[in-house]
């Protein structure tokens, strides 16, 4: 099926109809990967639709701009409205939101001065990795890709050209039939998937790799560990070799696109029982449940739209 693209998007300060947003093939961010970005999600909540973590996102959007010098022409507060204001043009009931900024057209070399274009986008997606696969779960698989080592991409900053690495990982996985790759560190030792982070279950408690294994510390992520910690559940932040993952008793990916995306098995091999198991059902009843209004809001994560 063919994407379905909004009819509107701000873009540059305006909101504008989706097919004027543009910019030129000559742009350094085409060539060069020099752009930063977010993936936001908003739900409809008993009090109406809310953007989940907004403040917490456009934060990192320009903490990620400060690692690589890009400076933003917006404040965070022009960009909160813009977020707003492209779910209102788009009548979303729910929408996921890019912002995305990056440098556009000027000089050509790698440290050339360019004018930092911004645009905020908003659409309908349902499960990021498939139908039903919130409840069944997927099969994934360990890449042949490694993760960047200490010291040359910084990973901890939500850059497009580090996605050039999620590409490979979550291609190869496909081309071999899994629903999503997970990626090992320079170390041998876990990282994270895809695009996603990771939490392995042992003995009713969640373990998940430390941000120093060359992953994005992503902000499902800390929302699950706050629920977790607050619902009783232990986690624990650690190194953990690949063999784990075939001998915990429940595995799941998280992020903003992939909510919380149960692994039932890996390279073939069933994780527990080989179904989400009493673990991840919980912690999805925790998270979903900010959105429902059975779990409260203490952390004031939600914004009205």
């Amino acid at each position: 099926m063919a994407q379905q693209y909004p009819q509107f998007i701000w873009h540059n300060g305006a909101i504008k109809p989706w097919a004027e947003a543009t910019t030129h093939v000559m742009a350094h961010a085409l060539h060069y990967g020099s752009s930063v970005f977010e993936g936001i999600r908003s739900y409809g909540t008993p009090n109406g639709q809310a953007i989940f973590r907004l403040s917490d996102h456009l934060k990192r959007l320009y903490h990620s701009a400060k690692i690589y010098d890009m400076p933003i022409p917006y404040t965070a507060d022009e960009l909160a409205r813009a977020s707003r204001e492209v779910i209102k043009a788009n009548k979303l009931d729910r929408a996921y939101l890019r912002p995305v900024a990056f440098r556009g057209l000027g000089g050509f070399g790698l440290s050339a001065d360019t004018p930092t274009d911004v645009a905020v986008a908003a659409w309908e997606m349902g499960p990021y990795l498939g139908a039903g696969v919130l409840e069944a779960g997927i099969e994934a698989c360990v890449s042949s890709w490694q993760r960047p080592a200490p010291n040359t991409i910084p990973t901890g900053a939500k850059a497009g050209g580090n996605y050039l690495s999620g590409q490979l990982i979550a291609r190869e996985a496909r081309r071999l039939g899994f629903g999503e790759g997970i990626a090992l560190a320079s170390t041998g030792l876990l990282s994270e998937g895809a695009g996603e982070n990771l939490f392995l279950v042992f003995d009713g408690a969640l373990h998940t790799t430390p941000v120093s294994a060359a992953l994005l510390n992503g902000i499902t992520r800390n929302s699950i560990i706050t629920l977790a910690r607050g619902a009783g559940i232990e986690v624990v932040e650690r190194d953990i070799p690949r063999e784990y993952l075939y001998l915990c008793d429940e595995l799941f990916m998280c992020g903003t696109a992939a909510e919380i995306t149960p692994i039932r098995s890996v390279d073939g091999k069933p994780v527990g029982a080989g179904k989400p198991g009493a673990v991840t059902h919980k912690v999805q009843k925790l998270f979903f449940g900010l959105f429902n209004g059975t779990t409260a809001d203490t952390h004031g994560w939600l914004e009205l739209v």
